[in-house]
């Protein structure tokens, strides 16, 4: 059963399926406009990047791919893109620590 998306106070939004959550990010100083992802028992999946570096972001999600989201935030977290003081796979790690607060609020 999928719920439908909606708007949160953040910039984050969610709904869920069967035992998945997916995320909606609208990232910050960064060229991609918007991230999507699931989290499934911990676990990162389906990432997908709206614009920005195609290739690089392809790669990112499929890097990614099943990776606990701890291990996923130790490894991008920081991460800069040029003269910029985030990049994208660094504002991928800012959507899966608000995804992650957002479920322990949930319950």
């Amino acid at each position: 059963m999928i719920e439908r998306i909606e708007r949160t106070r953040k910039n984050i939004q969610m709904s869920k399926k069967t035992t998945a959550t997916k995320y909606r990010f609208i990232p910050k100083g960064v060229c991609s406009r918007q991230i999507e992802f699931e989290i499934e028992d911990g676990k990162l999946k389906n990432v997908v990047f709206c614009g920005g570096c195609n290739g690089s972001l392809k790669a990112i999600g499929k890097l990614v791919e099943g990776k606990p989201i701890d291990e996923v935030i130790g490894l991008l977290k920081g991460t800069t893109c040029g003269y910029k003081q985030t990049s994208c796979a660094d504002q991928l790690v800012c959507a899966i620590e608000e995804a992650r607060e957002k479920q322990r609020q949930a319950g």
